[in-house]
């Protein structure tokens, strides 16, 4: 399973992902930071359609919402 989270440092929402991601322990997610990369930001408006974040990229599909994306990794 290829999981990629999409965000930003000073987003509060992408804050409360990443130290979900922190507190779990997972080292199976990697991260595109939109604002330091256009490339990031580029392919998420391409592939997700908007310029949201967080957004957490399930083998390609995006999924949004900061309590979504939590409950997912929670169960996952």
């Amino acid at each position: 399973m290829k999981l990629d989270l999409y965000m930003f440092d000073t987003c509060p929402y992408c804050r409360k992902v990443i130290n979900e991601i922190k507190m779990s322990g997972r080292k199976d997610i990697e991260f595109h930071n939109i604002h330091e990369n256009e490339e990031d930001r580029q392919t998420l408006i391409r592939v997700g359609g908007k310029e949201q974040v967080p957004c957490l990229f399930v083998d390609g599909k995006p999924m949004y919402e900061s309590g979504d994306i939590i409950a997912w990794l929670k169960e996952n």
